[in-house]
């Protein structure tokens, strides 16, 4: 994308959409947690549960603004279709390294994850993007929400007898049992929540974001955007909600209504950042969240590995304990003077803010990593 091209209130959207993920990836403590930062046990979202379809909807409208003018002046598309691919594959390591690290214990590692899906969920956008109009990209829309929406609840699941959506027996799961047996996340063993069908109405949500790249591109005035943003954002939270009655809105499974009720969500949210960012040019209050929206991948990528590694680093008490290097930080510097629950918020807090020096450091020296 040209640099005059780009939406500031895009890269200030994926800046608090990753700022968020940091956040909530990375309590003090597991077990004080306030409710809007863990996710839904089951059906049902909470702001927790908004935060991966909202960065898979920037990745669609993302998708639109940088292949748009490739696309038109007829650039090469094997070249363009290798250059996606590419990156792809490039995020669905990062993903890889991510689950295995440090151990990398290839007979159990998790191979689904956030940035796998991603990767997948960028690849297939783009491709569709590339090779059909915007009408095609309306039907295929439509068409991979209303196939998973009879997948789950149509079939009987083999083993079970009959179409459920239940944690363990839900068709989704009983694919990823049989392909990815082992593979899958350690908290469950017998589902994941980025499994791979559940990625189909994922790709539903990019595909969103990138009609509504079309809409951004277009000739309209800015104000006629955020209007039509706005409207088809509410068409998209009603119509979730009214499916919610038949089809429960979950993460976890991804569930039809859940994809759009949580793209109406983020095309009200990227309507009310561009209305005051990029029509009113109100931009001072959002220049941090941009610069997290500029290295969003490596900032994610980068928190994940040095998160996990203080779980590994270890010190040994005057009775012959061991403690965490993030127990002992969580402990002596936040629980000695907060709630238990505070405590656990303020390092989270913490941690999203040192990340921020880094990224801020790249960006006085514009240094953007790109996969």
């Amino acid at each position: 994308m040209l640099k005059s091209e780009r939406l500031m209130s895009l890269d200030v959207f994926r800046g608090i959409t990753i700022a968020g993920m940091i956040l909530v990836n990375n309590p003090g403590s597991w077990s004080h947690i306030y409710p809007a930062l863990r996710h839904a046990e089951w059906h049902g979202c909470t702001p927790t549960d908004l935060i991966f379809p909202f960065f898979l909807f920037i990745v669609g409208v993302a998708v639109t603004f940088s292949l748009t003018k490739r696309k038109e002046r007829g650039d090469d598309q094997k070249m363009l279709i290798f250059q996606i691919l590419r990156r792809s594959i490039i995020l669905f390591v990062l993903g890889l390294i991510l689950a295995g690290f440090p151990y990398f214990d290839l007979s159990t590692i998790r191979i689904p994850g956030v940035l796998q899906r991603i990767a997948i969920v960028y690849l297939i956008t783009s491709i569709i993007f590339l090779k059909a109009g915007i009408r095609y990209q309306v039907v295929l829309t439509l068409l991979f929400v209303l196939i998973y929406w009879g997948l789950l609840t149509l079939i009987p699941v083999p083993g079970v007898g009959y179409a459920n959506l239940e944690p363990t027996t839900n068709l989704g799961a009983w694919l990823d049992n049989i392909l990815l047996g082992g593979h899958l996340w350690s908290a469950t063993k017998v589902w994941d929540p980025e499994g791979l069908l559940s990625t189909i109405p994922a790709i539903s949500t990019a595909l969103i974001g990138v009609l509504t790249g079309h809409l951004l591109k277009s000739d309209k005035d800015g104000s006629v955007k955020t209007v039509w943003m706005f409207v088809a954002g509410g068409v998209l939270m009603l119509s979730g909600y009214i499916w919610d009655g038949w089809f429960p809105i979950n993460k976890n499974i991804w569930t039809s209504s859940y994809v759009l009720y949580t793209a109406g969500l983020a095309l009200n949210f990227l309507a009310f950042c561009y209305w005051f960012i990029d029509v009113l040019n109100y931009k001072k209050w959002a220049v941090p969240f941009q610069i997290y929206g500029l290295n969003a991948i490596t900032v994610f990528f980068l928190s994940g590995i040095i998160g996990r590694a203080m779980y590994l680093i270890k010190f040994t008490r005057s009775d012959g304990s061991e403690i965490s290097l993030k127990s002992l930080i969580y402990k002596n510097i936040f629980v000695s003077w907060l709630e238990p629950i505070n405590a656990s918020l303020a390092f989270a807090l913490t941690y999203v803010a040192l990340w921020y020096l880094l990224v801020w450091f790249l960006y006085k020296r514009s240094i953007f990593i790109k996969v």
